[in-house]
């Protein structure tokens, strides 16, 4: 066993990409310029989206406000937040801390879902489900602050008001939008089933699957809409770790992603509206990782969508935890004490919030793990390298240049032997950040584009 000690804590540097491979896997800490400069990493500060060489801030110069404002921000491009009402809510949080948050964006959510209320009460269907579907998303907005084990209260009752307003926007909907419970082992994966009408047409299906902080509610509005626009259905579901099998069953997320997509096939192929020769599997930001996982087993589907495309976990992780060469050659095989300093400072108050957030507060709940050695141990699981090989679809690989967990797309792009597209998204395009947050038109564009021409769907 390696028990050679890492260099003190004054001695480490941890760029902006560094700190947000090293916080987990998640569209909140790029978002939000999660950095830290280059000073010492105990002496390092967040630094704004703008003064890392990024986009302004929208919302506020406050990292963890602005990444989780964001959230919600993007969404409004199909009706799913409006601007406003996000700017407002972050402006009345202003300098506070977590409670402040929490209760802002609750306080907007409420007024909202009275306002749907009301439209409903009236008969004004459209008026009403478009302030459920808006509710829906600020309730979720409010509890990103409160993640974290043992799993909070107020979490939980803002989820379960994120998805009954969400049902509440579905039952008024013009187009079909079904909850379904799938059967995996002894339980099931919440997933919605939305469809282009209700005529029971077989038509080609997205399979979406999640990522690692996100719900099928935000998978709604993020997906949808486009792919029910250009005439494919789409079935999203969250799997272990992921929504309510994290929040309120208290699953936490597991490597072997081809055994949890596996019966998510299996009941696509019972649709009659699916057309089985048309099945695409789709996974975002940690589902970049998942979706490729899972294809590298299940040969059922035509088509791979992986934005962005990623690769193993373990050696990502490690080139940025602060240990020698040596010692992460032998890792897991180490003292576990040599990361307790770095732990001790991520969670202290001189770590920026948002790193601490995404690897403390999220990383550890979501993986079932109580440390950062922990944490990386159960990460090396996570493996591509052995499997990719075996992708036998056409797959599509997004890589935003800004992003950080996009780094290794171009890994899994020489892996695949199947017909492959690595597709850039840049700055300039306003589309360089994860999963193209800001630019998700222009995402859908080239993939379905895309999607269309592999599958043949306008021949």
């Amino acid at each position: 066993m390696a028990t050679k000690r890492a260099k003190p804590m004054a001695e480490q540097r941890l760029t902006r990409r560094g700190a947000v491979r090293a916080g987990g896997i998640g569209a909140a800490a790029v978002l939000g310029g999660a950095t830290m400069t280059g000073a010492a990493a105990q002496d390092a500060t967040p630094a704004t989206a703008h003064d890392a060489g990024g986009l302004r801030p929208l919302l506020s110069d406050n990292p963890m406000w602005e990444a989780f404002g964001n959230r919600a921000l993007v969404l409004a491009i199909d009706r799913g937040a409006d601007f406003g009402e996000c700017v407002t809510t972050v402006g009345r949080v202003g300098d506070g801390g977590i409670d402040d948050w929490h209760r802002e964006w609750v306080a907007t959510a409420d007024r909202i879902a009275a306002i749907g209320d009301e439209s409903a009460a009236g008969g004004h269907r459209a008026s009403a489900r478009e302030a459920y579907y808006r509710a829906c998303n600020y309730y979720r907005s409010s509890y990103f602050p409160l993640y974290g084990a043992p799993t909070d209260p107020r979490l939980v009752a803002a989820f379960d008001k994120e998805t009954d307003t969400f049902l509440k926007g579905a039952a008024l909907s013009d187009i079909p939008i079904e909850a379904i419970a799938i059967p995996f082992e002894e339980r099931t994966l919440p997933a919605y089933f939305v469809t282009v009408d209700d005529s029971g047409t077989p038509r080609p299906t997205i399979v979406h699957t999640n990522g690692y902080d996100s719900t099928i509610q935000e998978m709604y509005f993020a997906h949808a809409p486009s792919a029910i626009r250009r005439g494919y259905n789409i079935l999203l579901f969250d799997g272990p770790g992921q929504g309510r099998n994290l929040i309120k069953d208290g699953i936490h997320i597991r490597p072997d992603w081809e055994n949890v997509v596996r019966p998510v096939i299996d009941y696509a192929l019972t649709r009659p509206e699916i057309d089985t020769d048309k099945i695409a599997l789709a996974g975002w930001s940690f589902g970049g990782f998942l979706a490729p996982r899972a294809a590298s087993f299940e040969h059922r589907i035509a088509a791979l969508i992986a934005d962005p495309g990623q690769w193993d976990e373990g050696p990502a992780i490690l080139a940025r935890l602060p240990l020698t060469e040596e010692q992460k050659a032998a890792f897991p095989d180490i003292d576990p004490a040599l990361l307790e300093p770095f732990e001790e400072w991520v969670r202290s108050s001189e770590a920026p919030a948002m790193l601490r957030w995404s690897l403390i507060q999220r990383g550890l709940w979501v993986n079932g793990v109580d440390s950062v050695y922990d944490y990386a141990v159960d990460m090396v699981r996570y493996e591509l390298s052995p499997v990719a090989k075996n992708i036998a679809c056409p797959t599509f690989l997004s890589q935003a240049m800004d992003d950080p967990v996009a780094d290794y797309a171009p890994d899994l792009y020489a892996a695949i032997t199947a017909p492959k597209v690595l597709v850039p998204f840049t700055r300039a395009e306003g589309a360089g950040m994860h999963t193209e947050a800001l630019a998700r038109t222009l995402y859908a564009q080239r993939m379905f584009d895309w999607l269309d021409d592999t599958l043949g769907v306008n021949d």
